[in-house]
């Protein structure tokens, strides 16, 4: 597997906080927070990169949904967060196929694991997350969606 390395910068997010429950439906904490930011139509300038990203937070066993903010969205009334940013390993797979998810993720680690430039870099809000890349109108059409995976790295000290 190829694996991309991406740079993402440090932001202002609104954040879902923690969802023990992982409650998706439209009374969950995850299902409103999708919703907030579902209606969002950033301007050209703001939509070219993904703006939300979904994780575990190891430390309160939750997940936790962020939405990259602008001078000219708002927050929704949600918590306003900062997001360090940072390098990350990538690669995308179709979402909901969990063999190929845990495949890929091992893969990844171990290509980490085994290099001699980059290490993990996971710390406090600083974990895994995932991001759908596909468009709602291809998802519509294909009847799928491909989810991209980000592994927080940084650079060895050597």
């Amino acid at each position: 597997m190829k694996f991309r390395i991406i740079s993402l910068p440090a932001f202002k997010a609104a954040s879902s906080g923690v969802d023990k429950n992982f409650d998706f439906s439209p009374s969950g904490v995850l299902g409103k927070f999708n919703d907030y930011f579902s209606i969002i139509k950033p301007s050209d300038r703001d939509s070219f990169l993904p703006r939300d990203f979904l994780y575990f937070d190891e430390e309160n066993q939750g997940l936790i949904w962020i939405f990259a903010l602008s001078e000219d969205i708002d927050s929704g009334g949600n918590e306003v967060i900062d997001f360090d940013g940072g390098f990350y390993l990538t690669y995308a797979y179709k979402d909901g196929d969990d063999d190929i998810r845990t495949k890929l993720y091992n893969e990844a680690l171990k290509y980490i694991e085994e290099s001699e430039v980059f290490e993990l870099d996971i710390r406090p809000n600083h974990y895994s997350m995932g991001h759908i890349i596909t468009p709602p109108e291809i998802i519509e059409a294909q009847g799928w969606a491909q989810m991209e995976a980000f592994i927080p790295i940084k650079l060895k000290d050597n």
